[in-house]
């Protein structure tokens, strides 16, 4: 969902690659429907592992509460949101998680362009 949500809110600032420690393969379907309700087809994403994601430095780092398996990334800036995971709950959860990502992706989406601004 943060990928999508990313590419939503501000697609000419943020570049977002989503991927986990322990992907499935597959997105869960409540997180499709969720994010159908915004209009976005999240049925074409499927869930990523970290191998999978380009190597390099990024400008940003998310992650949504790693816990103890939370791999280095060489970013610029690192952040843990600490998102619980809707896994295995009803739609009401997927939809909270949601509207939680989206919030804090418009805030990143803030920062990141205030500090472009300043350049």
């Amino acid at each position: 969902m943060a990928e999508a949500l990313a590419r939503l809110v501000a697609p000419e600032l943020l570049n977002a690659a989503s991927a986990g420690s322990r992907p499935s393969g597959r997105v869960d379907p409540l997180a499709v429907e969720a994010m159908g309700e915004l209009g976005y087809d999240l049925s074409r994403h499927r869930s990523k592992a970290l191998s999978e994601i380009p190597t390099g430095k990024y400008d940003y780092v998310i992650t949504m509460g790693c816990g103890d398996e939370c791999p280095f990334i060489p970013a610029d800036f690192h952040e843990d949101w600490n998102i619980p995971d809707p896994k295995g709950e009803p739609l009401a959860a997927f939809r909270e998680t949601r509207d939680l990502i989206e919030r804090r992706v418009k805030e990143l989406a803030q920062r990141v362009r205030v500090k472009y601004a300043k350049s």
